[in-house]
């Protein structure tokens, strides 16, 4: 399991430096709020790393069902922290780490069980 989830760390990885760099562009280029930035950040980088994920770290061929399964969780954990952001007036840079931590823990798990669980 160790070595599963350094897999999905060393992918986590380069999906948080996109979701980082998209995130601070809406919000310090174009001014959006911390909602809107956080789901296009998170939007940007999905794609990546579910297809990463499947093939780096699951050993998966990525199917459309899991995608929707993915993008779905994620998306929603992204607009939900956005939006709790935005509420308690959250610093952007706080947005960010709280996000990144709780999607590495719970995209791994979900991801694992869930989205390429292997079925025999």
């Amino acid at each position: 399991m160790l070595k599963l989830f350094s897999k999905y760390l060393t992918v986590g990885a380069f999906n948080t430096a996109i979701h980082w760099l998209v995130f601070a562009a809406g919000v310090y280029m174009f001014s959006v709020n911390q909602a809107a930035a956080n789901f296009l950040a998170f939007a940007v980088a999905v794609t990546f790393s579910f297809f990463a994920n499947a093939a780096f770290t699951f050993k998966s061929r990525p199917k459309a069902k899991g995608y929707f399964l993915f993008v779905t969780f994620m998306g929603l954990m992204s607009v939900l922290v956005g939006k709790l952001s935005d509420y308690y007036q959250i610093s952007p840079i706080i947005t960010l780490v709280e996000f990144s931590l709780l999607s590495l823990v719970c995209g791994f798990f979900y991801s694992k069980y869930v989205v390429f669980r292997e079925t025999k």
